[in-house]
């Protein structure tokens, strides 16, 4: 007997013998181990976070905004500045008298020479002619006979005469008041009366007609009025 379980041990139905056991006791345990287990998840079905409870928040209509509170007007300051009132302006008479515009005053010597005697009315002068003594209300300029004698400033001839003492003579009147004499001319001078000239006109010529300025040279005796009063002839000219 001992012999035979050694041939059998010893081949090839041993190892047969020995898989069958294998296999039973492996199909045992897998028998258990189903029983026991829970069964595996199939496929496609979801996981448990997808099968977690969805929760049904929903979230708080927003507030509506709280009507502003009603509050004053405020006066609106304008940055152009306020115009002020003008005072009211006094009461002034009106002159009627229409203006007549005036040309401006042109003045040029009547010629030009050395002066023989100057203007004199507030202290006597010496008169060679005459040999006395007397005002001068003039001023004598140097010229020799036929010198052209012109106009000192713009005005109207008002006369043209043959005085016995101051020879022929022009008078011309100006604006202002003045009056100037051109004495001692030639016979005929070159303006009327009534002429209207200029300054620098020529009006006539220097002559010797002058009987009370006789014993001087040759000249011209220039005066001029302010308001019918005689005034100082250089002042006139140099104004």
């Amino acid at each position: 007997m001992e012999k035979k379980l050694r041939s059998v041990l010893s081949g090839a139905g041993f190892y047969a013998a020995l898989a069958i056991c294998l296999a039973v006791v492996a199909a045992g345990g897998w028998a258990l181990l189903r029983g026991g287990g829970e069964p595996p998840a199939e496929s496609g079905t979801p996981d448990a976070a997808a099968n977690a409870p969805v929760s049904m928040y929903v979230p708080d209509a927003p507030e509506a905004p709280a009507e502003p509170e009603e509050t004053e007007p405020v006066e609106t300051v304008s940055s152009e500045p306020l115009e002020e009132e003008a005072p009211a302006m006094p009461e002034v008479e009106i002159d009627p008298t229409p203006v007549i515009a005036e040309e401006p005053r042109l003045i040029v010597n009547p010629l030009r020479g050395d002066v023989l005697m100057a203007f004199s009315v507030e202290e006597l002068v010496y008169s060679p002619t005459l040999a006395d003594w007397r005002v001068h209300d003039g001023v004598d300029i140097s010229a020799k006979p036929g010198t052209t004698v012109m106009a000192a400033c713009p005005g109207t001839v008002s006369a043209v005469s043959d005085d016995p003492m101051m020879g022929t003579q022009v008078t011309i009147t100006h604006n202002g008041g003045y009056e100037t004499i051109y004495a001692n001319l030639q016979a005929t001078p070159a303006v009327a009366e009534g002429d209207s000239v200029s300054a620098g006109q020529i009006i006539g010529a220097v002559g010797t007609t002058a009987s009370a300025e006789a014993a001087q040279s040759p000249h011209l005796h220039f005066a001029v009025r302010k308001d019918g009063a005689p005034v100082d002839p250089d002042e006139f000219l140099n104004q």
